[in-house]
C-alpha cells in the first residue's frame, strides 16, 4: 500500500513539473539586455538619455528606457527600462530593471563597459501567474567611434526567487498545490553576440544580435537566439 502511494505521489509530481515546464521556460526566456551605448559619441553634457527598442527573445517584444549620466569623471549612466511581448493584454506579462553601466577602461578607441541590474518580471497564462525577481550582469568590449561602433558583449541573467499563484484549473488537477515564493531560483541563462551602431549628433541607432545557453552549458532555449533593434535620443543639460 506504502508502495502504491509512493509511486503515486511520484507521478504527481512528475506531471506537475510537465504542466509548470513552459511556464517556467517562457519566464526564463524573457532575458534582460542592458541598453546599448556608443561611448564615443557619449559626451558630458548629454545628461539624459531616452531610449526605444523592439526585438525577438523567446518572443517579440517591445519596450521603453531612460537613463541618467552621473556628474562623474568615469561615464556613470543610471538606468530604468520597461518591456513587454507583442500581445493583447498590456500588464500581463511585462519585465522592469533598475540598475546602471560604466564605461570602466579605455585604450584608444578600444573600450570596456560593464552593467548591473535588478529585474522584476511577471508572466501569467491559464495554469499559473509567476512573479520573479532576479538579476542580470554584463560585459561590452569592442571598437568605438563617434560616429559607428563595433563591440562583443557577455552577460548572464538569473531569476534568483520565483512566487508561483496557480490558477483554479491547475488546482483541479493539483488540489494540494501551494501558492507562494519558490527557492531555490528558478534558473539562469548565458548569451554572447555582438552588437553594431551609427551615431549622428544626439541619435544612436543599434543593432545586436546573438545567442543564448542555460547556465549549465549543456542545453538551450526551445529559440536560442536574440535580436534587437533600438533608437537612443540623448538630451544635452
Amino acid at each position: 500500500m506504502n508502495r502504491i502511494y509512493f509511486q503515486s505521489s511520484k507521478m504527481m509530481k512528475f506531471t506537475k513539473l510537465i504542466f509548470l515546464l513552459p511556464i517556467c521556460l517562457s519566464l526564463l526566456g524573457k532575458t534582460a539586455y542592458s541598453q546599448t551605448i556608443n561611448w564615443a559619441s557619449l559626451q558630458g553634457e548629454h545628461r539624459h538619455i531616452v531610449n526605444v527598442h523592439a526585438g525577438f527573445d523567446y518572443a517579440f517584444n517591445y519596450g521603453v528606457a531612460y537613463s541618467y549620466q552621473l556628474h562623474s569623471q568615469m561615464p556613470i549612466l543610471l538606468n530604468l527600462d520597461f518591456s513587454k511581448p507583442v500581445g493583447e493584454k498590456i500588464l500581463d506579462d511585462f519585465k522592469t530593471k533598475i540598475g546602471g553601466q560604466a564605461r570602466l577602461y579605455q585604450i584608444n578607441n578600444f573600450q570596456f563597459s560593464a552593467s548591473l541590474y535588478g529585474i522584476y518580471r511577471r508572466y501569467e497564462n491559464p495554469l499559473a501567474r509567476l512573479q520573479n525577481f532576479g538579476s542580470e550582469m554584463s560585459g561590452v568590449v569592442g571598437y568605438y567611434r563617434p560616429k559607428w561602433f563595433v563591440a562583443g558583449e557577455f552577460g548572464f541573467d538569473k531569476a534568483n526567487v520565483t512566487r508561483f499563484k496557480h490558477s483554479s484549473m491547475f488546482r483541479e488537477n493539483f488540489p494540494a498545490v501551494k501558492d507562494g515564493w519558490y527557492e531555490p531560483a528558478t534558473g539562469g541563462n548565458f548569451r554572447y553576440g555582438l552588437q553594431a551602431g551609427y551615431s549622428l549628433k544626439s541619435n544612436d541607432i543599434i543593432l545586436k544580435f546573438g545567442q543564448v545557453i542555460t547556465q549549465d552549458f549543456k542545453t538551450k532555449p526551445t529559440l536560442p537566439f536574440y535580436g534587437e533593434l533600438s533608437y537612443n535620443f540623448k538630451i544635452r543639460e
